[in-house]
């Protein structure tokens, strides 16, 4: 009984968050690296959303984030990371969907899925708040319509 109590406590505290972001180096579309787990908002919350140029859900939630997003910003000062996990055969693809969206996130590209394995992200969408000192504290699988309204309730809850 208690092997069962720890075992729920463990995954409750691993799927609450708690956890840091992960030692990954990913490239943006001008091939500089960045170290997810190095990446900064001076003290502000950030958004991880893995996307796909394929995900039909991936790119309505972004693109009904974007409508939002300079208002999001000004009050909260997050600032979001859309990762694409595009491969090889689909990557082309990312940046003219990105500039004719007119994104202002900051995209990262991880082709070979090394981000999404170290943090269990098995289908896209799948969306992660992470508070100003770097601990994930909330996630989201999947996307339906107003699910950006509740992304909006937690990332002011923290913002407080």
């Amino acid at each position: 009984m208690n092997k069962f109590f720890f075992s729920l406590s463990l995954s409750l505290i691993i799927s609450i968050g708690y956890c840091q972001l992960p030692n990954i180096n990913l490239k943006d579309l001008n091939g500089v690296t960045k170290n997810l787990s190095k990446f900064s908002n001076n003290g502000k919350p950030i958004i991880i959303s893995f996307w796909a140029t394929w995900c039909k859900p991936c790119k309505a939630e972004l693109n009904t984030i974007a409508e939002e997003y300079d208002d999001w910003t000004e009050e909260t000062g997050v600032k979001l990371i859309a990762v694409s996990i595009d491969d090889t055969r689909s990557i082309s693809r990312v940046e003219p969907y990105i500039n004719a969206q007119g994104w202002e996130y900051l995209i990262l590209l991880d082709p070979n899925g090394d981000l999404k394995r170290a943090m269990n992200v098995n289908n896209v969408p799948h969306t992660f708040l992470v508070a100003g000192n770097g601990k994930i504290i909330w996630d989201h699988n999947n996307y339906s319509p107003g699910d950006e309204e509740e992304l909006y309730e937690e990332l002011v809850k923290i913002t407080k």
